[in-house]
């Protein structure tokens, strides 16, 4: 564990300054975020801080507030009308970049906004947007906000089926998509596959097509539209709708351990104050700064880091389309020196793909702009950000290794340049922010000591904190409440070290990281029995160097089939159109047994030695224990017939 003393450009103050702004924030929760909150403008104050019923909580009681009127209008109202707002690079480069500075942004959002209330979509209606990396979608996801409507983005990568089942669930009335996206050069036919899902939909009532790739789509008379046809030629001031703090701002799905994914409820004020806080704390905004989040808008990252936190605060971002290795591996760098990018922040999975293909590919690019550097999504090793530090940001740019989740709304453990500059450890995310009431607890549910793996867990209510899962509330409590009575369980584990850095260690629950994105095994397994010729099926992952973890499957074939390169084949297709190319396994293996307790239950972790050849632990609970036998007879059998290197798993 290496400490690191950096030369920052920001102005160093002492870490106690951290520490006491940490302990008020525990001390007077409500005071102290009372006082953050004011940062931003309030149709209508709050009546009550927090009402805490546990575990559900709700923030800033009967205050009123627009997030739209937050992360543009009080912009194009000030000396930030003329500021870029948005870089936006196409995958193809100068012939499709565009700039949208925040008075062109609010033009585009009144537009939008106005088109949407024109359909028939008002407050509280659902929107479900599945779209590519353009700015039409962060402008649809802020008119919805503009006029009450509750928008949920599915990641493009995702198939019909998946789009459908979460269109279903929030019973969305509108569908948000477009012709076709770019991503290493083809068309992803976006529009196709939504009319697939849409079939199935029988909630959707209009479908709103964006012209991106000007390739042939079927257009259903009476329900799609194109967006260049039906916008209005003149900007419609639509005002901002006042809603209430705890009026749901989005719903965004995420994987969990059982069952079908879950719909994570964000609230607007809780979500936005604390988001707006964590942002400005985390990477030290200024107003000359250049900020680009690699994430994707589908995902929680995109949501808070790439459209609301840095728009409330008025910054200048990139937004780009494509491939971090296309058309050339210096893609990014390229970016990074055409734009001057200030703040870059990216997950441990790019890195690591970087990383591979040297420095040398960044030394042909000037990157002096870089201030700041930040890791996403998965924890980073040492190796890796060692790597970052030195030859990306030449040693002179902290960087942050953020902890956060979908259900969390924001970053809540990471270093904080804009607080104090604190040193460094290659892979810790340091302390808690201010207002975040983390611990390491064992299996009873008591602290551990320093260099002591447990789970990590909140203890205190927050702002960003979900409200709950959509139209479940027994399992918002089941997954995140019951096993440690008033503390949320975040399904991570984490240790200490003597100093009280926190190092976050993976997944502690049945939920996959790959690429820095989260699939659950149950619906991994549930996919692959849903194939024709299989029986059974059970998922494990494997470290992999690049993507952090990979999919395998092992698999029953029901009587009929046999095994057969063709039958893996069509398994590893089928996965990825259920749920998406993310879904797409490094390997499938046929056995006739899979390790089950006497109580039916799986044990992956018996799969997960096998497959990376550690040792197989104890196995006096399993009902048969020939099992184990057939599953590495399989392994070994059939390891050298799988079909090589898998298909990118982020298409």
């Amino acid at each position: 564990m290496n400490d690191l003393s950096l030369p920052f450009d920001t102005k160093y103050m002492p870490l106690a300054k951290l520490q006491e702004m940490h302990r008020r924030s525990l001390e007077s929760p409500e005071e102290f975020w009372a006082e953050q909150a004011r940062q931003l403008d309030w149709f209508k104050p709050w009546d009550k801080v927090l009402e805490w019923d546990p575990p559900f909580a709700r923030w800033f009681v009967g205050g009123q507030l627009n997030a739209s009127y937050i992360c543009v209008d009080r912009h194009a109202k000030s000396w930030r009308r003329s500021k870029v707002a948005i870089y936006w690079e196409g995958e193809s480069g100068d012939r499709n970049s565009r700039v949208l500075s925040y008075s062109t942004l609010y033009a585009e959002l009144n537009r939008f906004a106005a088109l949407l209330k024109k359909l028939g979509v008002s407050k509280g209606d659902r929107v479900a947007l599945y779209m590519p990396m353009i700015p039409e979608l962060p402008i649809f996801m802020l008119a919805c906000a503009r006029i009450g409507a509750i928008h949920t983005v599915v990641f493009s990568g995702f198939s019909a089926q998946a789009l459908a089942d979460r269109i279903n669930d929030t019973q969305a009335k509108m569908l948000i998509t477009a012709d076709g996206g770019f991503r290493r050069g083809k068309v992803l036919p976006l529009k196709a596959t939504a009319d697939e899902a849409v079939a199935s939909c029988p909630s959707i009532e209009h479908v709103i097509v964006v012209k991106r790739a000007d390739n042939p789509v079927n257009m259903k008379d009476g329900r799609d539209i194109w967006l260049h046809e039906q916008l209005e030629p003149e900007t419609h001031y639509v005002a901002p709708e006042p809603v209430e703090s705890n009026h749901p701002l989005y719903i965004l799905y995420t994987s969990g351990t059982t069952g079908k994914p879950k719909g994570i409820v964000h609230s607007t004020g809780g979500y936005m104050v604390h988001n707006y806080c964590s942002y400005k704390w985390v990477f030290n905004i200024k107003e000359e700064s250049v900020y680009w989040c690699t994430a994707d808008v589908g995902w929680v990252t995109g949501h808070s880091e790439i459209v609301y936190a840095p728009l409330a605060h008025g910054a200048a971002m990139v937004i780009y389309e494509g491939a971090p290795d296309y058309p050339d591996v210096d893609r990014w760098w390229q970016i990074i020196e055409k734009y001057g990018v200030s703040i870059f922040y990216t997950s441990p999975t790019a890195i690591r793909m970087l990383k591979g293909f040297g420095e040398k590919e960044a030394d042909k690019h000037d990157l002096s702009s870089l201030e700041l550097l930040g890791s996403v999504g998965e924890p980073i090793s040492p190796e890796a950000w060692l790597w970052f530090y030195k030859y990306i940001g030449k040693e002179r740019c902290p960087i942050v290794d953020t902890w956060w989740q979908t259900e969390t709304g924001t970053i809540m453990i990471s270093p904080a340049p804009g607080i104090v500059c604190a040193p460094l450890k290659a892979g810790s995310a340091t302390f808690p922010l201010p207002g975040v009431d983390a611990e390491i607890i064992d299996e009873a549910g008591n602290p551990v000591p320093p260099e002591t793996r447990g789970y990590l867990v909140l203890k205190k209510p927050w702002p960003g904190m979900m409200l709950g899962i959509h139209n479940n509330p027994d399992r918002y409590r089941s997954t995140y409440w019951e096993r440690f009575p008033g503390k949320y369980l975040s399904g991570d584990y984490a240790v200490t070290d003597r100093d009280g850095y926190f190092w976050i260690l993976g997944r502690a629950d049945e939920v996959l990281k790959i690429a820095g994105h989260r699939l659950g095994i149950a619906e991994l397994e549930d996919a692959a029995a849903s194939h024709p010729s299989i029986a059974e099926a059970a998922v494990t992952g494997k470290a992999d160097p690049v993507k952090g973890e990979s999919i395998v499957v092992f698999a029953l074939l029901k009587p009929e089939f046999t095994p057969s390169p063709q039958v893996r084949q069509d398994l590893i297709y089928h996965l990825r159109k259920v749920i998406g190319p993310i879904a797409t396994p490094e390997a499938v293996y046929f056995t006739t047994k899979l390790p089950k307790t006497r109580s039916g239950k799986i044990m992956r972790r018996i799969l997960k030695a096998v497959v990376e050849n550690t040792p197989i632990g104890d196995i006096s609970t399993l009902e048969d224990q020939t099992a184990v036998d057939e599953v590495i007879k399989s392994f070994q059998e059939q390891s050298a017939e799988q079909p090589g290197k898998p298909v990118s798993s982020t298409g």
